[in-house]
């Protein structure tokens, strides 16, 4: 038994230690690139929970408690910020020293800017008129976009390093999302009405 709460306190010293001083594909070893294995990185991620479980730790001391928590805990964040495509695209341009959506860093294109004020004005639209169907449509409209610009960030960073251009599409997916739940919301809300 001894050996065993060894051996756990151990693996997890060493994997707190790459976790907490790597960058996120590496705690789940992936590549970082856009386009990632997901099943890899739900596999990876189960892993490091139930290594990290806090009743494997029941006998343990307290700061051998405490590195569990936290290597779930950081395994927990990372794995929100990789399996969310727009948070996944931040994060890379992040990796290389670019912040996607700053209060310097805000320029959109004008086509995109009408596009924004066409899509808002079409939620808020559809919610006067109490029309789930008009949600509907707008959601897929808005995810059928999402997809098209995740296959262009996939293209501007994993083969082009275009990291300029990806900022650019990265800021519109972010928007895309930002829209996509307030719909979601908006759906919710007249379905809990009906």
């Amino acid at each position: 038994m001894w050996r065993k709460l060894y051996s756990l306190s151990s693996n997890l010293s060493s994997n707190l230690a790459l976790s907490l001083g790597s960058n996120h594909f590496e705690l789940f070893g992936l590549s970082p690139k856009f386009n990632i294995e997901l099943a890899t990185l739900e596999s990876n991620f189960r892993k490091i929970q139930s290594e990290s479980h806090p009743d494997r730790f029941v006998s343990a001391s307290s700061a051998e408690k405490l590195q569990s928590m936290q290597l779930a805990t950081h395994a927990n964040e990372a794995y929100q910020i990789l399996k969310n495509p727009a948070n996944r695209a931040k994060y890379l341009l992040e990796l290389q020293g670019i912040e996607a959506i700053s209060e310097t860093n805000t320029a959109m294109p004008l086509d995109f800017l009408m596009q924004q004020m066409e899509w808002r004005e079409s939620l808020e639209d559809a919610k006067a008129a109490k029309d789930i169907n008009a949600l509907e449509n707008l959601l897929r409209e808005m995810q059928q976009e999402a997809k098209l610009l995740q296959s262009e960030i996939a293209v501007l960073i994993d083969q082009k390093q275009d990291y300029t251009s990806a900022t650019d599409a990265t800021r519109k997916l972010i928007f895309i999302n930002k829209v996509v739940v307030d719909i979601n919301k908006a759906i919710e809300q007249l379905e809990a009405n009906l």
